[in-house]
């Protein structure tokens, strides 16, 4: 029985790795709907409207975090129990499966590829799909775990009941590690601007969720020897870490001086929510100050920084960094004139380069689209639509404040936005990977005009 349905687990993820992900994510996220639309899940005992229904859902189980209605108030316990299962599936589906789409892809392949594919995640066949579950599940719980234990004596502190402090401290770590920006504590995240406390496991737990189950088990297999780390594992970390600091430095900058946001609160307050906010916008989209009061300089800093997003096989969102690692580097050996690739003492294989192009021309279609079709269906200004687009395609979560004031056509747009950029780039990439043939005729090669 058990070998049978992995027999059928591999025949469908190496055949049609599409559908296999979207009759997942859509099939948890109908279900989540439905558990949602009950009288029990709001506190009120009123049934919530379906359009505030789905688009929860889809935020949580897609671990975005945009919210039309308030978390800690509107919903019960029951519904809040019901978001936090809804985005533990979705962040661990997320992982799952996109190893599982790398795996059907490593079966296309060379026996090169197929090594180096083997090194990186440890299982040399398909078959092993459900050791490479229990690898997830064992990381995902060591993590959330350990910031479980750092948060529970917070909470504790904040005069909360143990059941209280124990239910708030376990919904913040599962919404933490998997960027999901989901919170219930009544008042939200801005009492809580200067408390290294409570951000520092925002800050680190964000980062650490965002990597990638690749790049985080490659780093933890070999931690004392960073040679040993697959270049996908350096290619996410370095870039991870050069655009947090871009960030933070951008993002303080800008903001220092803003009496409406960090320029009212003391010199350490600004440091920290600096910290923050040099981080969230590509990974978890929590925030202790107002998205709403910062510059529009600030905004845009933020869009770029949401639509790179995290790494490959992460919680985050985005065109991922490694995408964005690609093409930067191609851009640099074009400028140095060199013929290939090179990172770390290898060489990127060309196809990567027009794979990245390819995911990143998709995304920004997605963004346009979506831009376009909320400017039609709204009369607000460009500058903050754009800000809501990208942050549901990229399922970062981070809010101006226009999303639950929207009307039910556009709430429908970013909840389709948050369903196609979770699943979309992960599965395109595989598509195109899987789809690659050999030609025995290639037409003559030339040159045209390019700039």
């Amino acid at each position: 029985m058990l070998a049978r349905l992995r027999e059928r687990v591999d025949d469908v993820a190496r055949r049609s790795p599409a559908r296999l992900t979207l009759i997942v994510f859509a099939s948890v996220i109908a279900i989540v709907t439905a558990l949602l639309s009950l009288p029990i899940a709001t506190a009120s005992g009123e049934t919530a409207p379906f359009a505030d229904a789905l688009f929860t859902a889809t935020s949580a189980v897609c671990v975005t975090g945009l919210v039309t209605v308030d978390t800690a108030v509107y919903w019960s316990t029951f519904g809040q129990a019901v978001i936090l299962i809804g985005i533990q599936i979705g962040g661990l589906g997320v992982m799952t499966l996109a190893s599982i789409l790398g795996l059907a892809v490593s079966r296309r392949i060379g026996l090169t590829q197929k090594l180096l594919a083997a090194a990186e995640t440890k299982t040399t066949r398909l078959g092993e799909v459900g050791s490479l579950v229990r690898v997830v599940l064992v990381t995902i719980a060591v993590l959330e775990s350990a910031l479980f234990v750092v948060l529970l004596p917070k909470y504790l502190l904040l005069e909360h009941s143990l059941g209280t402090a124990i239910w708030h401290a376990l919904f913040q770590s599962v919404s933490i590690f998997n960027n999901a920006g989901f919170i219930i504590e009544v008042g939200g995240l801005g009492q809580f601007v200067g408390d290294w406390w409570m951000n520092l496991p925002i800050i680190i737990g964000g980062f650490v969720g965002a990597l990638g189950f690749p790049a985080i088990l490659s780093i933890a297999g070999s931690w004392r020897r960073p040679r040993h780390w697959s270049l996908h594992a350096k290619l996410t970390l370095a870039t991870s870490t050069i655009l947090y600091v871009v960030g933070v430095v951008a993002i303080g900058a800008l903001e220092w001086a803003n009496p409406r946001s960090f320029g009212a609160l003391p010199v350490g307050d600004r440091i920290l929510a600096a910290l923050l906010a040099g981080g969230t916008p590509r990974s978890s989209g929590f925030s202790t100050v107002d998205i709403g009061t910062m510059s529009e300089a600030t905004w845009l800093v933020q869009d770029a920084l949401m639509f790179v997003g995290g790494g490959s096989a992460s919680t985050a969102g985005g065109i991922k960094v490694t995408t964005f690692a690609v093409m930067v580097l191609a851009i640099l050996a074009e400028a140095r004139g060199d013929p290939d690739i090179e990172a770390f003492g290898r060489r990127v294989a060309p196809t990567m380069l027009r794979l990245a192009i390819a995911v990143a021309f998709v995304g920004a279609t997605l963004v346009g689209a979506g831009t376009l079709s909320l400017l039609i269906l709204t009369d607000l200004h460009l500058d903050v639509i754009l800000f809501e687009v990208i942050s549901a395609f990229a399922t970062c979560g981070l809010s101006t404040g226009i999303t639950p004031h929207l009307p039910d056509s556009a709430k429908y747009v970013l909840a389709a936005l948050m369903f196609t950029g979770r699943i979309g780039t992960m599965t395109l990439a595989a598509a195109l990977a899987l789809r690659d043939r050999r030609r025995v005729i290639r037409l003559p090669e030339e040159r045209p005009t390019i700039g």
